[in-house]
């Protein structure tokens, strides 16, 4: 079973370890476990709980009151809050709570209920991405295995792989390459660029993760797309993303290159064309439907 530390707790839940500390003590519904040297563990269970407590309690519900309650009684009241915003971050929690207890029944059961709900790219931007958000940070703290981010990737791939092959084919007279660099294997974000590309009419060149320049040079003189497009998560640390923007625009002058994901929304220098960044998902939407 997994443990957390009282940071990690404070990361996922948003509450400081300061104000834990203090419900600790005051109340009866968390008692971590100790280590040798007296240091604070957490379990599935305990973040469970917290998850729950912390939603309630953003949401005007005083923790005296909260104490008092059953765990069933604390998931009827989140059940009968109305806040979009709570029941989907209630959702979120859900599917942290199956990885971390390795149910991927469960978590595969939620995935569908959703897109069945309320379609794929709902489900994807209001769902999936804050929880993989979340399961980042879980991974920066070493309390994620790589066995459990292959499992919960692997059926999220799947979601939107299928979700592709239903898009119809596409006469468009425009066509999207997209790719990722060498060492970069987070494929999620392209995925599902890929998918709403497709799902907008626009045809589409997928050549995924880790690909060499020299690889989609060949596909680039045969195809001869009408963009480029990559969608950066993070990078092996080898990775010089201001050498890779200079190689990327001398092989390819004449066609825009678009990128968007976590590192081109955090890169700060000024980009010349053909680069183009997309630092939002409301500016990757607009891209599209503009092509």
């Amino acid at each position: 079973m997994a443990s957390f530390t009282i940071k990690d707790i404070e990361n996922l839940t948003g509450i400081k370890a300061h104000t834990i500390r203090i419900w600790e003590q005051r109340y009866s519904f968390l008692k971590p476990g100790r280590t040798g040297t007296n240091i604070r563990m957490y379990s599935n269970f305990d973040l469970k709980k917290i998850l729950n407590i912390a939603l309630l309690n953003k949401y005007g519900y005083k923790i005296s009151h909260i104490n008092k309650m059953s765990e069933d009684e604390i998931r009827e009241k989140i059940f009968l809050l109305n806040e979009a915003e709570v029941k989907q971050e209630y959702i979120v929690n859900q599917l942290i709570i199956h990885m971390g207890e390795l149910d991927m029944y469960l978590f595969e059961t939620v995935l569908n209920h959703h897109i069945k709900t309320i379609g794929i790219q709902q489900t994807i931007t209001q769902i999936v991405f804050p929880f993989l958000e979340k399961m980042g940070m879980l991974w920066l703290t070493n309390h994620i295995s790589p066995a459990q981010e292959h499992l919960v990737s692997n059926i999220i791939r799947q979601k939107i792989i299928s979700a592709i092959d239903s898009t119809p084919f596409s006469n468009s007279d425009k066509t999207v390459l997209l790719f990722l660099p060498e060492g970069e294997y987070h494929e999620l974000g392209l995925l599902f660029i890929n998918y709403l590309l497709r799902n907008n009419g626009i045809r589409t060149i997928y050549l995924g993760c880790s690909t060499p320049l020299n690889d989609v040079e060949i596909i680039y003189k045969l195809k001869e797309p009408d963009y480029l497009y990559c969608h950066l998560t993070t990078v092996c640390d080898k990775f010089n993303f201001d050498k890779f923007l200079i190689k990327i625009s001398e092989k390819f002058p004449g066609t825009p290159i678009v990128f968007s994901g976590l590192l081109a929304s955090a890169y700060k220098k000024k980009v010349y064309p053909p680069i183009n960044f997309k630092k939002s998902y409301s500016e990757v939407i607009e891209f599209i439907t503009t092509i």
